[in-house]
């Protein structure tokens, strides 16, 4: 297997850096279709259980569409907020959640968890690797916007069952996640929860366990 060279390392490791949870688009400023393009065609180079390639996109257009999905989220997030409490409760009152409304691409992304494709190698031990197969795929489609100077907000407050319904996805597709993608307001290396002290990251070492 070829290395590649140090700057490139460098540069991988840095992509990684800016890659963060956008929620905030120039809403007036839309994504060129040749560059979605290619930031779609990332998706195709994920690795999935058994090759069965179990993602499947929903573009959202439409402002009947959009409107459901608004609405499937700030009722999610009303109702989240009603959990919290105190200090976490103010915190979370204004913490911008979504992208939802300037997002000028949105995606809702399903796992064919009833496929065919890759005859059920891996997945009959591990039916849930297939929705780690499409989360590998949302990462590259992730990396991929970033390079290109995009942003990608994951919307996880929502019903995705709802979600489902509204979208008339066909049976057997499972929400795994809603994308919005755009160009950022501005960019950051600091995840925004962690500017609004939600939380902040931890050590990787320790997290790492030995048996």
């Amino acid at each position: 297997m070829e290395n590649f060279p140090d700057e490139f390392c460098d540069q991988l490791h840095d992509l990684m850096s800016w890659r963060r949870d956008v929620r905030h688009f120039q809403a007036d400023k839309p994504v060129p279709a040749p560059l979605l393009s290619t930031v779609l065609e990332a998706i195709r180079l994920a690795p999935s259980v058994g090759l069965s390639e179990p993602w499947r996109l929903i573009s959202v257009k439409s402002q009947a569409a959009r409107a459901k999905t608004l609405a499937n989220f700030e009722a999610a997030n009303a109702e989240a907020l009603a959990g919290y409490s105190g200090d976490r409760a103010q915190i979370y009152a204004g913490l911008k959640l979504s992208g939802m409304r300037d997002a000028p691409v949105q995606l809702a992304i399903f796992c064919d968890d009833g496929t065919d494709k890759g005859a059920g190698l891996g997945a009959g031990t591990m039916p849930e690797a297939r929705r780690y197969s499409v989360v590998s795929a949302v990462m590259n489609l992730w990396l991929m916007a970033r390079a290109h100077g995009l942003g990608v907000g994951w919307v996880s407050i929502i019903d995705p069952a709802q979600m489902a319904t509204d979208l008339d996805a066909p049976e057997g597709w499972a929400l795994v996640a809603y994308l919005c993608i755009g160009y950022p307001v501005e960019t950051s290396q600091t995840p925004e929860l962690e500017k609004a002290k939600w939380e902040q990251r931890d050590p990787l070492l320790a997290e790492i366990e030995e048996r």
